[in-house]
């Protein structure tokens, strides 16, 4: 129903933020990471998620809308609700919960607090193969930040693979191998996984 508020923000701790759009003062919940983005700016703009409740309406913004995509990806899992979903989110960044969950690292989702093993599997099966379909852009200069990574992603491009796909397996190879690994081996690893 609601895509984003821009507007002036008037008041913003780590839980919520409320922003003035129009004369009209919005709450709106929001996670760790978007508190970080937008607690220094006086102008913001949130991609939101709108819940009705029988006895409670509640926004939940985003600075990010990869964010908002997981947010909602995470709410679809039986046993997860929009507050445990919000502290996943403050718990790690989405490029680092994407990651996670098609890595199938369900120690890692176990490790927040709220959540137990069981929803933490729950989590990587119901999710992994969908996120894997999302179009989403794994920013890969996260984990790469050495010139082999950058041109074992060149080298792969040039053999015709699409960039989306060769970030995600190349991210696979760097945090399971190291970053360590020369061109050559990047390659290879990077090509045996996709």
């Amino acid at each position: 129903m609601y895509e984003y508020i821009s507007g002036k923000l008037v008041y913003c701790n780590p839980s919520y933020a409320v922003i003035d759009c129009n004369g009209l003062g919005y709450n709106i919940q929001i996670s760790l990471n978007t508190y970080t983005a937008i607690k220094d700016k006086q102008e913001v703009k949130l991609f939101l998620y709108h819940i009705v409740r029988e006895d409670v309406e509640l926004l939940f913004g985003f600075f990010d809308n990869k964010e908002r995509i997981l947010f909602k990806y995470l709410i679809s899992v039986s046993g997860v609700g929009a507050n445990t979903a919000r502290i996943i989110l403050s718990s790690m960044t989405a490029p680092e919960l994407y990651s996670t969950i098609v890595n199938g690292d369900s120690k890692r989702l176990k490790a927040v607090k709220g959540i137990g093993e069981k929803t933490a599997q729950r989590i990587v099966v119901d999710l992994s193969d969908k996120l894997l379909k999302e179009d989403f852009a794994v920013d890969i200069s996260q984990v790469l930040h050495n010139n082999s990574a950058n041109e074992a992603l060149s080298a792969l491009a040039v053999l015709g693979f699409p960039k989306s796909v060769i970030e995600k397996a190349l991210k696979k190879v760097v945090e399971a191998k190291g970053s360590e690994l020369t061109v050559e081996e990047l390659v290879k690893e990077t090509l045996r996984i996709m």
